[in-house]
């Protein structure tokens, strides 16, 4: 897997940390990110956990951010339930391979989310989570950043 950089206005995959200020949605995202990290040192022999783990992990992500959308009729759903659906058909697909032995798959399938989620979070899900905030506690969320081990190299 390659250690490219992202967007200027996204950090690299492995060091982002989507802290978006509604707690539910940021303990899903560091799951998912554990995922992500795991990913990039996955060997042959455990791959096939992995994507179960994964696919497993997504639709679960998901359904939560769809309910969530759903349940307070959040204006831009459609566009993000449906990039959901991308993500979880091509996640099926991948599985399916590896279920029956093809492996080829996994690792752009792991680089790609990877590059995906921090857009995916700084936009669709920053959105979402300042709409649960909003409606729950009467406010935008508060997130304090702390700088990265990297950060102040």
């Amino acid at each position: 897997m390659s250690d490219r950089r992202h967007a200027s206005d996204a950090p690299p995959a492995a060091d982002f940390a989507a802290q978006l200020g509604y707690a539910p949605m940021d303990s899903i995202h560091a799951e998912f990110e554990e995922l992500l990290r795991r990913g990039r040192i996955a060997t042959a022999g455990n791959w096939l956990p992995l994507l179960v783990e994964l696919d497993a992990h997504l639709r679960s992500h998901f359904e939560a951010e769809n309910r969530w959308m759903i349940d307070t009729d959040f204006p831009p759903r459609d566009c993000h339930i449906d990039e959901h659906a991308a993500v979880l058909k091509s996640s099926a697909e991948v599985l399916q391979l590896a279920s029956a032995g093809d492996f080829g798959a996994a690792p752009s399938f792991l680089e790609s989310l990877a590059d995906w989620f921090p857009g995916h979070a700084a936009y669709l899900d920053s959105a979402l989570a300042a709409w649960m905030c909003k409606r729950q506690f009467g406010g935008r969320p508060v997130v304090l950043h702390r700088p990265t081990k990297a950060q102040t190299a």
